[in-house]
C-alpha cells in the first residue's frame, strides 16, 4: 500500500473525524498517503473526473478536528449496484488507478457497509469502520454514543419547560428498525415511557402508566407541578406491527421510505383515550387545572429535534473510537486483510469480523428491556420481570452499548 483513499457515508453523525483523522495520522507514521474521496460512493463513482485529491499529509490531517461531528470528507446516500452502468465498477477501479489509490478505508453503517461488501466482491481492496448512530451493527459503531447523550440531554432540557406547563411531552428521535438510542437515551435521561421499534406499542398500556404517574407527581407536588416525558423512536409500530411513514417522500436509493409522524401519533392516541376517559375531569379539577372548554385534558406536545442528534460536537468516547477505528482500518489494509470490519483495538489486538456478519441487524435486547421495565419505565406493553442469571465474570471483560 502507497496510496489509500478514505471515504464516509451515509448519515452523517458523531466521531466521524476521528475516524478520519485516525486512517490519516496511521497511514502516515506508515508512509502511506492518505487521499480525501469526498462525497462518500458519490465522489468515488465519480474519481474518473476528478482533477486532483486532497492528501491528508501530517499538516492538513492536524487541522481536522475529531471533535466535532460530521466527516470532512463528506458523505451521500448511493448503492453502487443499482448505478445504471454497466462498466460501474470498472469506472471506479480506474478511478483508482488514476491516483494510484490501492485501498479504500469506508466508514459507513448497514447500507454503507453493503455496498463496501459488494465492491470488495469486485477485487476493490476496502476496509469498513463501522459508523452509524443507530447501533445496529454487530460491533460497536462509531456515533451511537453521541447521540445517545444528546437525546438524554434534551430530555433533560425539555423536562424544564414540562414541569412548568405541566405536559405530556415526546421527544421523537431517529431509529428505523432499532431502537438502541431512544432506549440509551431515555434511560439515561429518566424518561416515563420508552417507545422502540422492537415492541410494538399497547396504547391502552402506555395510556394507564401515563394517566397514574402524570396526576401522581401534580397532585403530590407542593405547588401543583408534574410532567410526563416519552422518547419514541421514529420507527414506532403500532400494536398491530404497521409502521407510520411520510406517504408523499419517495423511498431511496436502498429502498427505505422516510418514516415520519410518530411523536404526532402518539399525541393523537393519548388525546383520544384523555377525552374519552370519565375519570380525567375530576382529575384535572384535583390538580386546579380544570377551565371548561379551554383546560379540559392534559396538554401534550411533540418535539422532533431531528439532525441535532447527530451534528454539533462528538462525544469523546466516540472519538478515541474513531480515531482507533480508522486506525485499525488502515493497519488492516497495510497487513492484507480485505473486506472485513474493525471490531477495534484492544491491548494490542487489532480485532475485526467479516462484513457480511458485522452488517447484520441486531436489535434491543428484550432482557434488557425487562430490567428496566422492572424498575418502573414503560415501553408500551404489559412489564415482564427480570429472570437473572448470575455467571461469574473471568479475566477483562470489554462491553459496548
Amino acid at each position: 500500500m502507497k496510496k489509500i483513499g478514505i471515504l464516509t457515508s451515509g448519515g452523517d453523525c458523531g466521531g466521524l473525524n476521528g475516524v478520519v483523522k485516525g486512517a490519516a495520522q496511521m497511514a502516515n507514521s506508515l508512509g502511506i498517503t492518505p487521499y480525501v474521496i469526498p462525497n462518500g460512493y458519490a465522489g468515488l463513482y465519480n474519481l474518473i473526473n476528478m482533477d486532483r485529491l486532497t492528501a491528508l499529509t501530517p499538516d492538513r490531517a492536524d487541522k481536522i478536528d475529531a471533535n466535532l461531528a460530521g466527516s470532512d470528507a463528506g458523505h451521500s446516500r448511493v448503492k453502487v449496484k443499482k448505478i445504471e452502468d454497466s462498466k460501474k465498477y470498472e469506472r471506479i477501479k480506474e478511478g483508482m488507478k488514476k491516483f494510484g489509490i490501492d485501498g479504500l478505508v469506508i466508514s459507513g453503517g448497514d447500507d454503507s457497509g453493503s455496498v463496501m461488501v459488494d465492491l470488495s466482491e469486485q477485487g476493490i481492496k476496502c476496509v469498513h469502520a463501522p459508523k452509524t448512530m443507530d447501533l445496529d451493527l454487530q460491533t460497536y459503531s462509531v456515533g451511537g454514543d453521541s447521540t445517545i447523550n444528546k437525546i438524554a440531554q434534551y430530555v433533560e432540557e425539555l423536562k424544564t419547560t414540562s414541569i412548568t406547563h405541566n405536559r405530556v411531552m415526546i421527544l421523537e428521535v431517529f431509529g428505523r428498525y432499532a431502537g438502541h438510542t431512544a432506549f440509551r437515551g431515555g434511560v439515561a435521561a429518566d424518561a416515563d415511557a420508552i417507545l422502540i421499534p422492537e415492541i410494538p406499542t399497547n396504547f391502552d398500556i402506555l395510556y394507564k402508566h401515563c394517566k397514574e404517574r402524570y396526576f401522581s407527581r401534580i397532585l403530590k407536588s407542593d405547588v401543583l407541578a408534574g410532567c410526563y416525558m416519552i422518547v419514541v423512536a421514529e420507527g414506532l409500530k403500532n400494536v398491530d406491527g404497521s409502521e407510520i411513514y411520510d406517504e408523499s417522500s419517495e423511498a431511496d436509493s436502498f429502498g427505505h421510505k422516510k418514516l415520519a409522524g410518530a411523536g404526532k401519533f402518539v399525541i393523537q392516541e393519548l388525546t383520544k383515550r384523555f377525552k374519552a376517559d370519565p375519570e380525567i375531569k375530576e382529575l384535572m379539577k384535583k390538580a386546579q387545572m380544570y377551565v371548561e372548554k379551554m383546560n379540559e385534558i392534559p396538554e401534550i406536545r411533540s418535539v422532533v429535534p431531528g439532525h441535532l442528534v447527530r451534528c454539533g460536537h462528538s462525544s469523546a468516547y466516540d472519538v478515541c473510537f474513531g480515531k482507533e477505528a480508522g486506525a485499525a482500518a488502515v493497519l488492516l489494509l497495510n497487513a492484507g486483510t480485505v473486506g472485513v470490519t474493525v471490531v477495534g483495538i484492544d491491548g494490542n489486538q487489532v480485532r475485526y469480523m467479516e462484513s457480511k456478519k458485522a452488517i447484520e441487524q441486531r436489535h434491543v435486547d428484550l432482557n434488557q428491556v425487562a430490567v428496566y421495565e422492572q424498575m418502573g419505565v414503560c415501553f408500551g406493553r404489559s412489564a415482564v420481570n427480570f429472570a437473572p442469571k448470575f455467571e461469574k465474570a473471568e479475566g477483562r471483560i470489554t462491553r459496548h452499548l
